[in-house]
């Protein structure tokens, strides 16, 4: 048949009959960058860990996946974007999917939606494997700083913990409507390690207040660190809803150093009086900022706390913004504000959580459910940020997660198998081969890393 014979399987565009159409299925993918972090997984053995950790309940000689495959496939497509099960039928044929997942895909499909829904409903949901994904992040995180530490030495573990809201659709369990967020949702609870790394979540009903629960995160981290063979220093930052005397009393109790926000009251005024009067003269463009600290007990304390007060005077403002944290560090009153302020990063982490990896979507009717959806979110947000920090050259080091889905995951790759083996012929467009080569070869030397 001679090339300009026409297929009558093309698509032929008006505007130029040269350009056709020709749809290749399972030897076309668009998450050929899945592979670099199937790549990182197995040179700490994360998912491999994970199953061997887990209990398989599925009974009779129909299963055609086992756990691992299941569990990978549920981590990697939540990775590449693909929050809702149903995208399994479409997944499943996916020649990068397949070759990530393992096992029986490989020659065939990765699981449908109706078989990973059952996974995870069913199988994930029974409490000793929901405890173990919930205890499985901190696991991960020290294998990686173990090979951090060796990189350039951890000095100190700073943790920001944060709550944020998951807006539902429909009646779902444990969901409600919450007046700050004004919205029916959840409301969770996170924890995040100075780089990033999600130490522990937790998902609560929609009411609670904002530091519901927070022991059942704090206690399982702390004693993690503290069992550690190198204890380091550990700082806490957290906003005015954590700032209560059992909160102080546990991190001063486990030596751990903390800022917390803490809200105005007559009485914290009364310390600052004499700093709430206007400058004399002509104010400046350029802000005046005061710092003032003083030891304040109140009546549910056990003892007096330090507290910094920050003075604001912006010139367009007749009264100035005051601002207290409470604080058991012995630094400068600039320094441990300016410390306290960095808290914002969580925030911004859980912002990346929710537009790359997407772990609002709770969409199942049950609460456990939708417990278990948020463990594999995490978990796919925690091997999207072990690749960032540890494998990326610094060209792209400060890309996003977002980011790094958009141009590094959607890489676009034809399949071809031979008889040894199977190659992937990438698109190389924003991200070039030689990229590709420097993150394999940052992955290779932290497998050569001793930790």
């Amino acid at each position: 048949m001679g090339e300009g014979k026409k297929n009558k399987k093309d698509v032929v565009f008006e505007f130029n009959s040269a350009i056709k159409l020709e749809f290749c299925g399972a030897k076309i993918t668009s998450n050929a960058g899945l592979l670099l972090h199937r790549e990182l997984d197995e040179t700490f053995n994360f998912t491999a860990d994970l199953a061997n950790e887990l209990a398989d309940f599925r009974t009779g000689d129909n299963i055609s996946h086992k756990l691992l495959p299941l569990l990978r496939q549920s981590i990697y497509s939540r990775l590449g974007g693909y929050e809702d099960v149903n995208d399994a039928d479409l997944l499943k044929t996916d020649p990068a999917m397949r070759y990530i997942v393992g096992g029986k895909a490989e020659d065939n499909f990765a699981a449908s939606s109706s078989e990973l829904g059952r996974f995870e409903t069913s199988c994930l949901t029974q409490q000793n494997n929901l405890a173990v994904l919930k205890a499985i992040s901190g696991s991960w995180i020290q294998k990686v700083n173990c090979k951090r530490n060796f990189k350039k030495r951890i000095k100190q573990i700073i943790f920001d913990i944060d709550s944020s809201e998951s807006e539902v659709y429909g009646k779902q369990e444990g969901s409600a409507y919450n007046g700050h967020f004004e919205c029916n949702c959840y409301h969770p609870l996170f924890c995040f390690n100075q780089f990033g790394d999600l130490e522990q979540s937790m998902l609560r009903e929609g009411n609670v207040h904002s530091a519901h629960d927070w022991q059942k995160i704090i206690y399982p981290i702390f004693d993690r660190y503290k069992n550690m063979k190198n204890k380091l220093p550990i700082y806490l930052r957290a906003d005015a809803a954590f700032g209560n005397p059992e909160f102080y009393e546990y991190l001063e109790n486990n030596n751990a150093q903390y800022v917390v926000r803490f809200k105005s009251n007559p009485r914290l005024e009364s310390f600052i009086k004499h700093l709430l009067t206007r400058p004399v003269g002509r104010p400046s463009y350029k802000p005046k900022i005061i710092y003032h600290d003083f030891y304040y007990q109140a009546n549910s304390w056990n003892k007096p706390r330090r507290v910094i007060a920050k003075i604001e005077w912006h010139w367009d403002q007749l009264f100035p913004r005051v601002n207290y944290v409470i604080t058991n560090l012995n630094w400068s009153a600039k320094k441990a504000v300016k410390f306290y302020n960095k808290r914002g990063t969580a925030e911004q982490w859980i912002k990346e959580g929710k537009n790359a990896i997407r772990w609002t979507k709770l969409s199942c009717r049950r609460f456990t459910a939708n417990e278990v959806r948020l463990q594999l979110f995490g978990l796919a947000y925690n091997l999207g940020n072990f690749l960032r920090t540890l494998a990326l050259p610094k060209t792209i080091a400060n890309w996003t997660l977002t980011t790094l889905r958009e141009k590094l995951i959607k890489l676009g790759a034809k399949v071809i198998k031979h008889a040894r083996y199977i190659r992937f012929q990438m698109a190389e467009f924003i991200v070039t081969g030689t990229t590709i080569k420097k993150i394999l070869n940052n992955i290779k030397r932290l497998r050569l890393c001793p930790g």
